[in-house]
Protein backbone atom coordinates (compact mmCIF):
# COMPACT_ATOMS: atom_id res chain seq x y z
CA UNK A 1 0.00 0.00 0.00
CA UNK A 2 1.32 3.46 -1.22
CA UNK A 3 0.20 6.07 0.61
CA UNK A 4 0.86 9.80 -0.25
CA UNK A 5 0.50 12.75 1.11
CA UNK A 6 0.10 16.39 -0.30
CA UNK A 7 -0.49 19.63 1.48
CA UNK A 8 1.15 22.82 2.86
CA UNK A 9 3.97 22.10 5.89
CA UNK A 10 1.34 24.08 8.30
CA UNK A 11 1.78 23.37 11.99
CA UNK A 12 -0.35 20.33 12.29
CA UNK A 13 1.59 18.41 9.90
CA UNK A 14 4.68 17.76 11.76
CA UNK A 15 3.22 16.05 15.07
CA UNK A 16 0.82 14.40 11.96
CA UNK A 17 3.88 12.60 10.74
CA UNK A 18 5.58 12.02 14.12
CA UNK A 19 2.15 10.32 15.03
CA UNK A 20 2.72 8.25 11.29
CA UNK A 21 6.36 7.16 12.62
CA UNK A 22 5.58 5.70 15.92
CA UNK A 23 2.09 3.95 15.17
CA UNK A 24 2.37 2.94 11.44
CA UNK A 25 4.84 1.24 8.63
CA UNK A 26 5.81 4.79 7.67
CA UNK A 27 7.87 2.96 4.88
CA UNK A 28 4.10 2.57 2.77
CA UNK A 29 3.96 6.95 3.67
CA UNK A 30 5.15 9.82 1.18
CA UNK A 31 5.06 13.35 2.17
CA UNK A 32 5.37 15.96 -0.40
CA UNK A 33 4.95 19.17 1.42
CA UNK A 34 5.17 23.15 0.72
CA UNK A 35 6.84 24.88 2.94
CA UNK A 36 4.61 26.59 5.57
CA UNK A 37 4.58 27.63 9.34
CA UNK A 38 5.54 23.97 10.82
CA UNK A 39 8.88 22.78 10.74
CA UNK A 40 10.45 18.53 10.26
CA UNK A 41 12.96 17.06 11.02
CA UNK A 42 15.05 15.34 8.32
CA UNK A 43 12.57 12.52 7.71
CA UNK A 44 12.78 10.01 5.16
CA UNK A 45 10.02 10.03 2.97
CA UNK A 46 9.13 13.60 3.85
CA UNK A 47 10.07 16.78 1.19
CA UNK A 48 9.40 20.09 1.62
CA UNK A 49 9.77 22.45 -1.14
CA UNK A 50 10.70 25.50 -0.25
CA UNK A 51 8.77 28.85 -2.41
CA UNK A 52 10.95 29.18 -4.96
CA UNK A 53 9.50 29.39 -8.58
CA UNK A 54 12.35 25.96 -9.71
CA UNK A 55 11.55 24.28 -6.75
CA UNK A 56 7.22 24.66 -7.16
CA UNK A 57 7.66 23.30 -10.69
CA UNK A 58 9.83 20.07 -9.08
CA UNK A 59 6.56 20.12 -6.64
CA UNK A 60 3.81 20.40 -8.87
CA UNK A 61 5.45 17.68 -11.22
CA UNK A 62 6.46 15.44 -8.36
CA UNK A 63 2.83 15.65 -7.51
CA UNK A 64 1.23 14.84 -10.71
CA UNK A 65 3.79 12.17 -11.30
CA UNK A 66 3.42 10.51 -7.54
CA UNK A 67 -0.59 10.49 -7.35
CA UNK A 68 -0.58 7.97 -10.48
CA UNK A 69 1.78 5.43 -8.44
CA UNK A 70 -0.37 5.80 -5.20
CA UNK A 71 -2.74 3.78 -3.84
CA UNK A 72 -4.17 6.50 -1.66
CA UNK A 73 -3.73 10.11 -2.01
CA UNK A 74 -4.72 12.71 1.27
CA UNK A 75 -5.12 16.32 0.30
CA UNK A 76 -4.62 17.92 3.26
CA UNK A 77 -6.76 21.00 2.97
CA UNK A 78 -7.76 22.14 -0.60
CA UNK A 79 -6.44 25.57 -0.65
CA UNK A 80 -3.62 25.29 -3.95
CA UNK A 81 -5.12 26.23 -6.49
CA UNK A 82 -2.88 25.00 -9.13
CA UNK A 83 -3.24 20.97 -6.75
CA UNK A 84 -6.61 21.81 -7.74
CA UNK A 85 -6.30 22.61 -11.73
CA UNK A 86 -3.98 19.77 -11.60
CA UNK A 87 -6.95 17.09 -10.24
CA UNK A 88 -9.48 19.19 -12.79
CA UNK A 89 -7.13 17.91 -15.82
CA UNK A 90 -6.94 14.40 -13.87
CA UNK A 91 -9.97 13.40 -12.95
CA UNK A 92 -9.17 9.54 -13.11
CA UNK A 93 -7.39 10.82 -9.67
CA UNK A 94 -10.22 11.51 -7.87
CA UNK A 95 -11.82 8.23 -6.98
CA UNK A 96 -8.71 7.62 -4.76
CA UNK A 97 -7.86 11.21 -3.07
CA UNK A 98 -9.05 11.48 0.28
CA UNK A 99 -9.72 15.37 1.10
CA UNK A 100 -8.99 16.51 4.79
CA UNK A 101 -11.13 19.43 4.98
CA UNK A 102 -9.62 21.98 7.50
CA UNK A 103 -12.90 24.37 7.39
CA UNK A 104 -11.72 27.66 5.36
CA UNK A 105 -10.93 25.52 2.54
CA UNK A 106 -14.76 24.66 2.17
CA UNK A 107 -16.04 27.54 3.49
CA UNK A 108 -14.33 29.44 0.82
CA UNK A 109 -17.80 28.89 -0.91
CA UNK A 110 -20.06 30.95 1.19
CA UNK A 111 -17.38 33.67 2.70
CA UNK A 112 -14.98 33.74 -0.04
CA UNK A 113 -14.70 37.13 -1.36
CA UNK A 114 -17.79 36.91 -4.77
CA UNK A 115 -14.82 38.50 -7.36
CA UNK A 116 -13.86 37.64 -10.90
CA UNK A 117 -10.77 35.38 -9.20
CA UNK A 118 -13.52 34.04 -6.91
CA UNK A 119 -15.35 32.48 -9.68
CA UNK A 120 -12.57 31.33 -11.65
CA UNK A 121 -11.44 29.03 -8.97
CA UNK A 122 -14.86 27.81 -7.91
CA UNK A 123 -15.06 27.07 -11.74
CA UNK A 124 -12.27 24.59 -10.93
CA UNK A 125 -12.89 23.49 -7.54
CA UNK A 126 -16.80 22.73 -8.00
CA UNK A 127 -15.93 19.39 -10.42
CA UNK A 128 -13.13 18.59 -8.40
CA UNK A 129 -14.82 18.48 -5.17
CA UNK A 130 -17.90 16.78 -6.71
CA UNK A 131 -16.09 13.73 -7.80
CA UNK A 132 -13.80 13.47 -5.17
CA UNK A 133 -13.66 9.66 -3.72
CA UNK A 134 -13.66 10.45 0.04
CA UNK A 135 -14.15 13.29 2.57
CA UNK A 136 -12.54 13.16 5.79
CA UNK A 137 -13.28 14.87 8.86
CA UNK A 138 -14.69 14.06 12.39
CA UNK A 139 -17.64 17.27 11.73
CA UNK A 140 -20.53 15.65 9.63
CA UNK A 141 -22.05 18.85 9.06
CA UNK A 142 -19.04 19.97 7.10
CA UNK A 143 -19.70 17.25 4.50
CA UNK A 144 -23.20 17.55 4.54
CA UNK A 145 -21.88 21.19 3.02
CA UNK A 146 -19.63 19.88 0.54
CA UNK A 147 -22.50 17.54 -0.86
CA UNK A 148 -25.17 20.43 -0.41
CA UNK A 149 -22.68 23.28 -2.17
CA UNK A 150 -20.74 21.05 -4.59
CA UNK A 151 -22.98 17.91 -4.97
CA UNK A 152 -20.34 15.47 -3.88
CA UNK A 153 -20.88 12.01 -3.79
CA UNK A 154 -17.59 10.89 -1.72
CA UNK A 155 -17.62 8.71 1.12
CA UNK A 156 -17.67 10.06 4.41
CA UNK A 157 -14.92 9.07 6.91
CA UNK A 158 -14.70 10.29 10.34
CA UNK A 159 -11.09 10.97 11.65
CA UNK A 160 -10.05 14.10 14.29
CA UNK A 161 -7.17 14.14 12.10
CA UNK A 162 -4.40 15.78 13.58
CA UNK A 163 -2.97 15.45 17.22
CA UNK A 164 -4.13 19.12 18.05
CA UNK A 165 -7.17 18.10 17.98
CA UNK A 166 -6.55 15.35 20.99
CA UNK A 167 -7.59 16.47 24.42
CA UNK A 168 -4.83 17.10 26.82
CA UNK A 169 -5.37 16.12 30.21
CA UNK A 170 -4.40 19.34 32.71
CA UNK A 171 -5.53 19.54 36.04
CA UNK A 172 -7.09 22.81 36.58
CA UNK A 173 -5.45 24.71 39.96
CA UNK A 174 -8.02 26.03 42.72
CA UNK A 175 -9.03 29.07 41.17
CA UNK A 176 -8.14 32.34 43.28
CA UNK A 177 -10.59 35.08 43.95
CA UNK A 178 -14.20 35.19 43.17
CA UNK A 179 -13.70 36.92 39.45
CA UNK A 180 -15.75 35.64 36.42
CA UNK A 181 -12.89 35.35 34.27
CA UNK A 182 -14.61 35.36 30.15
CA UNK A 183 -12.55 34.27 27.61
CA UNK A 184 -14.11 36.08 23.48
CA UNK A 185 -12.82 34.54 20.72
CA UNK A 186 -9.41 32.30 20.13
CA UNK A 187 -7.10 34.79 17.17
CA UNK A 188 -7.31 38.24 15.97
CA UNK A 189 -9.21 37.27 13.23
CA UNK A 190 -12.53 39.21 12.33
CA UNK A 191 -13.96 35.93 11.97
CA UNK A 192 -14.44 35.97 15.39
CA UNK A 193 -16.96 38.68 15.34
CA UNK A 194 -15.53 40.08 18.63
CA UNK A 195 -17.96 43.21 18.81
CA UNK A 196 -21.02 41.49 18.35
CA UNK A 197 -19.46 39.31 21.68
CA UNK A 198 -18.54 42.73 23.55
CA UNK A 199 -21.94 44.34 22.91
CA UNK A 200 -23.66 41.71 24.81
CA UNK A 201 -21.47 41.60 27.47
CA UNK A 202 -22.07 45.01 28.22
CA UNK A 203 -24.71 44.79 30.14
CA UNK A 204 -23.10 43.02 32.76
CA UNK A 205 -19.59 45.70 32.45
CA UNK A 206 -20.44 46.86 36.65
CA UNK A 207 -20.19 42.98 37.66
CA UNK A 208 -17.05 41.75 38.79
CA UNK A 209 -15.91 40.34 35.42
CA UNK A 210 -12.54 40.25 33.42
CA UNK A 211 -13.08 39.90 29.32
CA UNK A 212 -9.27 37.98 28.15
CA UNK A 213 -9.44 38.13 24.21
CA UNK A 214 -6.49 36.43 22.55
CA UNK A 215 -4.89 38.78 19.91
CA UNK A 216 -1.96 37.68 19.27
CA UNK A 217 -2.02 36.07 15.97
CA UNK A 218 -4.19 37.25 13.18
CA UNK A 219 -5.43 40.57 11.62
CA UNK A 220 -3.48 43.32 13.79
CA UNK A 221 -5.76 45.95 11.95
CA UNK A 222 -8.86 44.09 13.32
CA UNK A 223 -6.73 43.60 16.85
CA UNK A 224 -6.44 47.54 17.53
CA UNK A 225 -9.97 47.82 16.82
CA UNK A 226 -11.31 45.23 19.62
CA UNK A 227 -8.83 46.56 22.13
CA UNK A 228 -9.91 50.45 21.68
CA UNK A 229 -13.72 49.25 21.75
CA UNK A 230 -12.94 46.87 24.55
CA UNK A 231 -10.85 49.52 27.02
CA UNK A 232 -13.67 52.53 26.22
CA UNK A 233 -16.75 49.52 27.87
CA UNK A 234 -14.67 47.86 29.79
CA UNK A 235 -11.94 49.78 31.33
CA UNK A 236 -9.31 48.18 33.50
CA UNK A 237 -11.67 44.67 33.28
CA UNK A 238 -10.77 44.52 29.38
CA UNK A 239 -7.69 42.42 28.90
CA UNK A 240 -6.51 41.77 25.39
CA UNK A 241 -3.71 39.01 25.04
CA UNK A 242 -1.27 40.21 22.44
CA UNK A 243 2.25 38.04 22.72
CA UNK A 244 2.54 34.81 21.82
CA UNK A 245 2.02 32.61 24.56
CA UNK A 246 3.76 28.67 25.12
CA UNK A 247 1.17 26.49 24.38
CA UNK A 248 1.87 25.04 28.66
CA UNK A 249 1.25 29.09 29.79
CA UNK A 250 -1.51 29.66 27.38
CA UNK A 251 -3.10 25.94 29.08
CA UNK A 252 -2.31 27.77 32.30
CA UNK A 253 -4.59 30.13 31.39
CA UNK A 254 -7.53 28.11 30.19
CA UNK A 255 -7.71 26.42 32.99
CA UNK A 256 -8.70 30.16 34.86
CA UNK A 257 -11.44 30.79 33.06
CA UNK A 258 -15.18 29.97 34.05
CA UNK A 259 -16.96 31.18 30.28
CA UNK A 260 -15.77 31.28 26.72
CA UNK A 261 -17.16 32.82 23.96
CA UNK A 262 -17.07 31.56 20.43
CA UNK A 263 -18.97 33.71 17.75
CA UNK A 264 -17.60 31.96 14.41
CA UNK A 265 -20.10 31.85 11.75
CA UNK A 266 -18.31 28.87 10.16
CA UNK A 267 -16.72 25.62 11.82
CA UNK A 268 -13.41 26.74 13.36
CA UNK A 269 -11.20 26.83 17.02
CA UNK A 270 -11.78 23.15 17.56
CA UNK A 271 -8.72 22.81 19.48
CA UNK A 272 -9.53 25.43 22.02
CA UNK A 273 -13.18 24.37 22.44
CA UNK A 274 -11.82 20.89 22.66
CA UNK A 275 -9.46 22.01 25.45
CA UNK A 276 -12.10 24.09 26.84
CA UNK A 277 -14.88 21.50 26.88
CA UNK A 278 -12.54 18.67 28.71
CA UNK A 279 -11.60 21.29 31.76
CA UNK A 280 -14.87 21.09 32.43
CA UNK A 281 -15.83 24.94 31.33
CA UNK A 282 -18.94 26.43 29.57
CA UNK A 283 -18.70 27.23 26.25
CA UNK A 284 -21.09 29.49 24.03
CA UNK A 285 -20.86 28.92 20.47
CA UNK A 286 -23.47 29.74 17.86
CA UNK A 287 -26.29 27.32 16.91
CA UNK A 288 -26.34 27.51 13.12
CA UNK A 289 -22.78 26.09 13.15
CA UNK A 290 -21.59 22.57 12.30
CA UNK A 291 -20.00 21.69 15.13
CA UNK A 292 -22.97 22.15 17.48
CA UNK A 293 -24.60 19.49 16.06
CA UNK A 294 -21.67 17.58 16.48
CA UNK A 295 -21.33 18.17 20.14
CA UNK A 296 -25.77 17.80 20.57
CA UNK A 297 -24.84 14.33 18.83
CA UNK A 298 -22.22 13.43 21.21
CA UNK A 299 -23.57 14.41 24.52
CA UNK A 300 -21.58 17.29 25.10
CA UNK A 301 -23.18 20.26 26.74
CA UNK A 302 -22.55 23.68 25.05
CA UNK A 303 -24.25 26.94 25.19
CA UNK A 304 -26.09 29.18 22.19
CA UNK A 305 -24.58 31.91 21.80
CA UNK A 306 -27.47 33.17 19.58
CA UNK A 307 -29.77 32.62 23.11
CA UNK A 308 -27.14 34.32 25.00
CA UNK A 309 -29.24 36.57 27.32
CA UNK A 310 -27.32 35.92 31.03
CA UNK A 311 -23.61 35.91 32.13
CA UNK A 312 -24.34 32.22 33.54
CA UNK A 313 -22.24 29.45 33.65
CA UNK A 314 -23.93 25.83 32.11
CA UNK A 315 -24.27 22.35 34.24
CA UNK A 316 -21.58 20.76 31.98
CA UNK A 317 -19.93 17.73 34.51
CA UNK A 318 -20.03 15.27 32.45
CA UNK A 319 -18.42 16.44 29.13
CA UNK A 320 -15.15 15.99 30.23
CA UNK A 321 -15.56 12.46 30.37
CA UNK A 322 -17.18 12.70 27.06
CA UNK A 323 -13.92 14.60 25.90
CA UNK A 324 -11.33 12.65 27.14
CA UNK A 325 -12.60 9.37 25.25
CA UNK A 326 -13.68 11.05 21.89
CA UNK A 327 -10.31 13.05 21.29
CA UNK A 328 -8.35 10.19 23.20
CA UNK A 329 -5.64 9.15 21.37
CA UNK A 330 -6.60 6.04 21.13
CA UNK A 331 -9.64 6.69 19.39
CA UNK A 332 -7.15 8.53 17.10
CA UNK A 333 -4.96 5.70 16.40
CA UNK A 334 -8.61 3.69 15.39
CA UNK A 335 -9.54 6.28 12.97
CA UNK A 336 -6.07 6.35 11.24
CA UNK A 337 -5.87 2.50 11.38
CA UNK A 338 -9.26 2.59 9.25
CA UNK A 339 -7.92 5.03 6.91
CA UNK A 340 -4.66 3.64 5.82
CA UNK A 341 -6.16 -0.13 5.85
Amino acid sequence: MKILHIGNCDKFLPPFIDKIKENFNFEQHEFLLTAGMGKTKNIKNVTVFKPFRLKRIKYYLSVLFKMHSADKVFLHGLFDIRLVLILFLTPWLLKKCYWVIWGGDLYAYKFGNKNKNYKIKEFFRRPVIKRIGHLVTYIQGDVELARKWYGTTGKYHECIMYTSNLYTDYTVPPKKGLTLNIQVGNSADPSNNHIEVLEKLLPFKDQDISIYVPLSYGDQVHAKKVIKQGKEWFGENFKPLTDFIPFEQYLKLLGTIDITIFNHKRQQAMGNTITLLGLGKTVYLRSDVTQWQFFQDKGIVVGDFLKFKQLEKIDCKNNEKKIKEYFSEINFLNQLKGLFQ
